[in-house]
């Protein structure tokens, strides 16, 4: 069975998952990237004065499903370009 890596940034501070909105008062939808270097560019550019207290980490496919009913979020918000950034959101089935 193949499994894909995605990448996501966590507060060191309090465990919480970086989450995007396309509403200010929506839905949350977890921010992940494909690349471990695109969310180390995605914070220089973003959210450089909070960088010391980001992590990356690595989630496998399989996790995904369960990280959404734990933490509440209605999908993935996909970044296709951090500079800009781009996302695509995808909701959860």
């Amino acid at each position: 069975m193949l499994s894909q890596t995605y990448y996501v940034l966590r507060s060191q501070q309090d465990g919480q998952y970086l989450a995007a909105r396309p509403d200010a008062e929506g839905d949350r939808y977890l921010l992940m990237f494909t690349e471990h270097f695109d969310a180390l560019s995605y914070v220089n550019r973003f959210a450089e004065e909070y960088k010391e207290q980001l992590a990356v980490e690595s989630l496998a496919t399989p996790t995904l499903k369960t990280i959404l009913q734990r933490w509440g979020y209605a999908g993935f918000a996909l970044v296709r370009d951090p500079l800009l950034p781009r996302l695509e959101f995808l909701t959860a089935t």
